[in-house]
């Protein structure tokens, strides 16, 4: 693979959940969760996906690696398209495609050892006999910051954070190319959090690892991406480097959503954005820009016609029709 090709490219993803209703459970409608968003990732990169939460960032990444099948899009790996794969066709592929859940607990299984829970996946797609895995799974524990001795201890014995790190072992385990991170620290205290985010730094430093780094915290997506896409409503409205989406946002709603971030300085004041109403339900999204019916600076145009994400200069996207 050379240096241009993306290691993930998405194009037009959507996933729609079927509304039924009545005795024969007809369909009377449909959620449109993620409604249509593209983007690509290069080897070694982090792309942190944010939004409030009910904007489809999880159902984005469950949908990529096919946890969820898709409704429409592309999705493809190394060059290589997988979102109509088969269950039986996927399974080489997930060798290269991995996934840290959000809940450290409910992700792993309660009746394996830690030990047999990561070397899960070495069963799966290696030849390795009994003692190999072993080692390569002590190798695993030392790596992401556990000692080998608690490889025979289950899920219960261990703290929030050591059972997020078993998580991030197993995704490890087959030697991964991307690794998408569902909200993976939203669940733990703050100072594990940032243990957590250190070490998926270090992984990264050493591996070559690509993430998609799916989170609500903006300081958090701030500290470890490289690049930031912002969801509204199933779909992508900003998406830019990190430091000119946080320096100067250029769609309302990202303006909106970074105004909310606490300022670690007392001495500096941030003017704080309201926005008025309720995020609308994805069932019945509004028509035109998703955004209008809060944003202040909506025109009759924004009421009618779907803004495109487009580059505004060079690695920076928008999707507003004022911009």
């Amino acid at each position: 693979m050379s240096a241009a090709t993306p290691v993930l490219e998405v194009k037009g993803l959507k996933k729609h959940f079927p509304i039924r209703a009545g005795l024969f459970q007809r369909v009377v409608g449909q959620v449109y969760a993620v409604d249509g968003i593209s983007f690509s990732m290069n080897a070694g990169e982090t792309l942190g996906l944010v939004g409030e939460s009910g904007c489809g960032k999880s159902t984005a990444g469950k949908s990529i690696i096919k946890l969820i099948d898709p409704t429409a899009g592309e999705v493809r790996l190394n060059g290589r398209r997988i979102d109509g794969l088969q269950r039986g066709e996927m399974r080489p592929v997930r060798r290269e495609l991995q996934f840290v859940f959000q809940d450290p607990y409910s992700s792993l299984n309660q009746r394996l050892t830690a030990g047999a829970i990561v070397a899960e996946p070495l069963r799966n797609f290696t030849d390795d006999r009994a003692a190999r895995r072993r080692e390569r799974v002590a190798e695993l524990f030392r790596k992401v910051g556990l000692r080998p001795e608690q490889m025979d201890r289950y899920p219960h014995e261990f703290s929030g954070g050591q059972r997020q790190r078993i998580g991030i072992a197993r995704a490890l385990a087959p030697n991964p190319s991307v690794i998408i991170c569902d909200e993976p620290v939203s669940a733990l205290d703050v100072s594990v959090q940032a243990q957590v985010i250190n070490l998926l730094e270090d992984l990264q430093r050493e591996l070559g690892l690509a993430y998609l780094f799916i989170a609500h915290d903006l300081a958090v997506v701030e500290h470890i991406s490289d690049r930031v896409a912002v969801m509204y409503l199933g779909r992508i409205v900003e998406l830019a480097e990190k430091r000119a989406l946080f320096a100067q946002p250029l769609h309302p709603y990202t303006e909106a959503l970074l105004s909310a971030v606490p300022v670690p300085d007392p001495k500096t004041r941030r003017k704080r954005i309201i926005l008025k109403g309720d995020v609308p339900s994805p069932s019945r999204p509004p028509s035109g820009c998703h955004f209008h019916t809060r944003c202040p600076y909506a025109e009759a145009r924004c009421r009618s016609e779907p803004p495109a994400l487009r580059e505004t200069s060079p690695g920076r996207h928008v999707a507003c029709h004022l911009r």
